[in-house]
């Protein structure tokens, strides 16, 4: 009994002793230091800073108005009507328009085209045509938005119901009138209908996921490359040894990153006025084993790198893949089965899309019991296989195959 106790007890010393190691390790790496700040605090209020109008409104634009007919005129009045876009002139021609647009007085241009009233009339098909500036992505967003409820306002005036014939017995018909469908669309869990309060949550766990997987990778590489990971050659012994200096170090990251999920994911939203709905209890639930999956998952492919600064080009080009991933931006349902196999090896995947449907759907703990359950499979099957990595690259390194730099 003394001697499990004790056994036990110097198990606890040695996992002490890492953390307080892993901590100074963070602590006194520049570049480390930079990749945590930089990232997860001056990215985390630049990329909101920049998404803070999340809605454009009153963009200029100019109208080429080829057709000079009431009607086009009646379709110029509804455009200017709508809060997206203010007319600045519909008396000039496209060339004219085009200087506008280079001088920057408009951002837009809205081309109707000489046959608009003729084509209506007849019955065929009218074409309305837009120009937009690419220096603004949203600035594409209001004209076109504008202009399709323009478009709908005027079809709904033209076509405000339609003759149906139904058969009545032999002798005729009867004739009826039936009113056109009114569609009214109402924006769910976006009240404002804004690109950013759409982007922005799944942005945010996507920061957590990249600057966390980068700092584990240059720390993995930088062991490997300085030859410090020797140090650990006790930890080489056997699985259980390893299996604690691997959770030793996750319970660093995860406390280290549990006070940047609070800044990313509780006060940033409040403060950029972000959908939060969501309670800070379920949040948490997925935030650890989030954390706690990265940072197994990104020390299984310690196997891979060999420096400090190979993890952070790597993992920064599988970023914007990872908001597609998530199926926040386009639906796993729709996507190819490989894709979406992708989805459930990604932690950040599940974690994104989980974190979506809580903080901006108001969902509970139980309606993303799918994203839940992966995380924490993902936590056990990263586990076993980042003790192996880390036991493979203490012996490599203390058989002198990998040389210090």
């Amino acid at each position: 009994m003394k001697k499990n106790n004790s056994g036990f007890m110097g198990a606890l010393h040695e996992m002490f002793f890492w953390i307080v190691a892993e901590m100074k390790k963070i602590g006194t790496n520049p570049a480390i230091i930079l990749v945590l700040v930089g990232g997860n605090f001056i990215y985390g209020f630049v990329y909101n800073y920049m998404y803070q109008t999340n809605v454009v409104e009153n963009a200029p634009v100019v109208v080429v108005d080829n057709s000079r007919t009431e009607l086009s005129r009646k379709f110029i009045r509804m455009l200017d009507a709508t809060p997206d876009v203010n007319i600045v002139t519909d008396g000039i021609d496209y060339y004219q328009a085009k200087e506008m647009m280079k001088e920057r007085k408009a951002i837009g241009i809205v081309f109707i085209p000489e046959q608009f009233d003729r084509k209506i009339n007849r019955g065929d098909e009218a074409i309305v045509i837009m120009y937009e500036t690419t220096s603004v992505f949203l600035y594409y967003l209001a004209i076109h938005k504008a202009c399709a409820f323009a478009l709908m306002s005027l079809n709904s005036e033209l076509t405000p119901g339609q003759l149906v014939f139904l058969p009545y017995n032999d002798a005729g018909v009867i004739i009826r009138n039936q009113s056109s469908v009114k569609v009214v669309g109402t924006a769910l869990y976006n009240y404002t209908e804004g690109y950013g309060t759409y982007l922005i949550p799944a942005v945010l766990m996507v920061i957590l996921a990249q600057t966390l997987a980068m700092m584990i990778g240059m720390i993995s590489g930088g062991e490997v490359h300085s030859g410090s990971i020797r140090n650990y050659a006790d930890a080489a012994s056997g699985f259980w040894h390893v299996a604690r200096l691997v959770f030793s170090k996750a319970f660093v990251y995860l406390i280290l990153y549990s006070v940047f999920a609070f800044f990313l994911l509780g006060f940033i939203p409040l403060i950029y006025d972000l959908p939060n709905l969501g309670k800070g209890i379920y949040i948490i639930q997925i935030i650890i084993p989030f954390i706690l999956a990265i940072s197994f998952m990104i020390m299984a492919l310690s196997v891979f790198f060999t420096d400090q600064d190979a993890p952070v080009v790597m993992i920064a080009f599988f970023s914007v893949c990872l908001i597609f991933l998530s199926g926040v931006s386009y639906p796993l349902e729709l996507m190819p089965w490989y894709w979406r196999a992708a989805h459930y090896v990604f932690p950040a995947a599940p974690a994104t899309l989980a974190f979506v449907k809580i903080n901006s759907m108001g969902a509970d703990i139980n309606q993303v019991d799918l994203e839940y359950t992966t995380l924490w499979v993902q936590c056990l099957v990263y586990f076993p296989l980042a003790c192996m990595a880390y036991r493979y690259n203490i012996k490599k390194a203390c058989t002198g195959i990998l040389k210090n730099a």
